[in-house]
């Protein structure tokens, strides 16, 4: 699956954009990328998102285990490969009906994000247990929702093409097509928002990024990963009469 979409609805890590010297090109330009996979993937399908970018799958050589799915509900456009393994307790959570399957999850799963907060976005991806990796956006509010499991278990890239807009595939090939060393694997436990960023929903630790080094010794990208050292917010207020010794906690 692919998705390319305009910088003015995801705009990407600086740390993931480089220079487009070093092999992007504009994967918007003249549906360059969009017809680079339809050429490359049989029984492929592209859905025009107009100057928002677009959305590419194949159904050909699927994983049986990891299936690609494609929905639009409402405005709502995802993009979904992999399996839900708690997928009856979340249908019962959001008020599905017993056709519902893992994409009509996702799609529910954001709307209640959007429209039914406060949720906090991490708790609604950690709820969702399974190896997935699955691409959201929505043309109303003009945002996107991405994220990939806690293992990794679907193969997952990013990338910024040389005019800034995001890629986004399983493919990454693809990626590296459109996007040349401003590429890397998407970062496996994370998420990322148009609003928010990238964000882990494993670690309450801030993300850094580290640079991607090739055989030749030159940097082609970048990975990120969680930081130790950091956290997000502060830290919880210990209990009252606890015997710990709390120094070490702040």
């Amino acid at each position: 699956m692919l998705a390319v979409l305009n910088k003015s609805v995801a705009k990407s890590p600086v740390e993931l954009q480089q220079s487009p010297q070093n092999g992007a090109v504009s994967a918007l330009k003249d549906g360059f990328l969009a017809t680079h996979f339809s050429s490359s993937h049989s029984a492929s399908f592209v859905i025009n998102l107009a100057s928002s970018g677009f959305f590419a799958y194949s159904s050909s050589r699927q994983n049986p285990l990891l299936p690609r799915l494609f929905a639009v509900v409402d405005d709502m456009f995802c993009l979904f490969e992999g399996h839900i393994e708690n997928i009856a307790v979340l249908k019962q959570q959001y008020g599905l009906n017993k056709t519902a399957n893992e994409v009509s999850i996702v799609i529910e799963a954001y709307r209640t994000l959007r429209d039914r907060g406060p949720y906090p976005a991490e708790q609604v991806v950690r709820g969702i247990a399974g190896r997935f990796a699955f691409v959201l956006f929505d043309a109303t509010s003009q945002s996107t929702f991405i994220a990939s499991d806690v293992d990794g278990s679907v193969p997952f890239f990013w990338g910024t093409d040389a005019e800034g807009h995001l890629v986004v595939s399983t493919d990454a090939e693809i990626v590296k097509q459109g996007c040349g060393k401003s590429s890397s694997p998407f970062p496996k436990g994370c998420f990322f928002t148009s609003s928010g960023g990238l964000r882990s929903y494993e670690h309450p630790n801030e993300l850094k990024a580290v640079p991607r080094v090739d055989s030749s010794g030159e940097v082609c990208g970048m990975t990120f990963k969680v930081d130790e050292g950091s956290r997000k917010g502060k830290p919880a207020m210990p209990r009252v009469g606890s015997d710990a010794n709390w120094s070490l906690h702040y």
